[in-house]
């Protein structure tokens, strides 16, 4: 559990770093792009004096699986843009962590990874928390419902792709996975921003540098945790908890207000987390 909470703490920091840098950054890719790089940093320092490229029969999981991942980290956060744009920040937010229902339903399909009745009800619970953080009165309705689908389901095969390496990927490699995700991951911002005609200004570089560090160690202590603690459990437990913590860092941190339905919702999730852990 203690790998699922560092997790679960450096995905906050990712939130809180992405908040900070608003109000500065001219380019979304170009801090994506510099936030890779730094990522490829701690991954190549873990990798074996071997190098990126081992022989050994489980390279091409590896490889193939951290080619996949990577281009899901950049498909991710494009459709979240433009999510965001036809269909507001609520709306796309919300289904974003919704999509934490693909890799528990598949960890239940695939891997006979059965919850008890405590679990089902804390994920329950944990929906409908997040439903009520993120549909409050006048949301708005959905403008391009497919876009939203495809978010969904985009960020849930994201987060899948640790518990499928888990299973059938060689665990000497884990640190190649890794590896593979930032550096594809890092050659598509770059083309992207290329195509954009995005500049990578300093705010881009000062924000990507702190975004980076968090960013790959939420991945990797994700991984390991994976190792011990069953997918139906670890991943809503990491995707409310990041909400619990976001919320009340933006309570105190930016003084944000915090409304009666959201004060619930917080509660409502606190309760999740306990029986998810049961």
């Amino acid at each position: 559990m203690l790998d699922l909470l560092l997790a679960i703490l450096c995905s906050t920091a990712v939130s809180l770093v992405m908040r900070l840098s608003e109000a500065r950054i001219q380019s979304k890719t170009g801090l994506l792009a510099v936030n890779y790089l730094v990522c490829l940093i701690p991954a190549a320092l873990y990798l074996p004096p071997a190098g990126p490229f081992p022989a050994g029969e489980g390279l091409p999981a590896a490889l193939g699986m951290g080619c996949v991942g990577g281009f899901l980290y950049l498909a991710g956060f494009l459709l979240l843009q433009w999510n965001i744009g036809v269909n507001g920040v609520a709306l796309s937010s919300t289904f974003m962590k919704l999509g934490v229902l693909v890799p528990t339903a598949l960890s239940f399909l695939l891997f006979g990874e059965v919850p008890g009745a405590a679990q089902v009800l804390g994920f329950v619970l944990a929906l409908a928390a997040i439903l009520m953080i993120n549909l409050e009165k006048g949301a708005g309705r959905a403008n391009h419902r497919l876009g939203l689908i495809l978010l969904l389901c985009i960020g849930g095969c994201t987060d899948f792709l640790s518990k499928l390496y888990e299973q059938y990927g060689d665990p000497a490699l884990e640190n190649h996975f890794l590896f593979y995700i930032f550096a594809v991951a890092v050659l598509l911002c770059l083309g992207v921003a290329a195509v954009q005609r995005q500049r990578i200004g300093k705010w881009e570089v000062l924000f990507g540098l702190l975004l980076g560090v968090p960013n790959y160690f939420s991945s990797r202590f994700l991984l390991r945790a994976l190792a011990t603690v069953p997918a139906i459990v670890a991943y809503p437990t990491c995707n409310v908890g990041v909400i619990v913590a976001v919320g009340l860092a933006g309570v105190l941190l930016f003084h944000e207000p915090l409304t009666r339905r959201r004060a619930a919702a917080m509660g409502i999730i606190l309760a999740a987390l306990a029986l998810l852990n049961l």
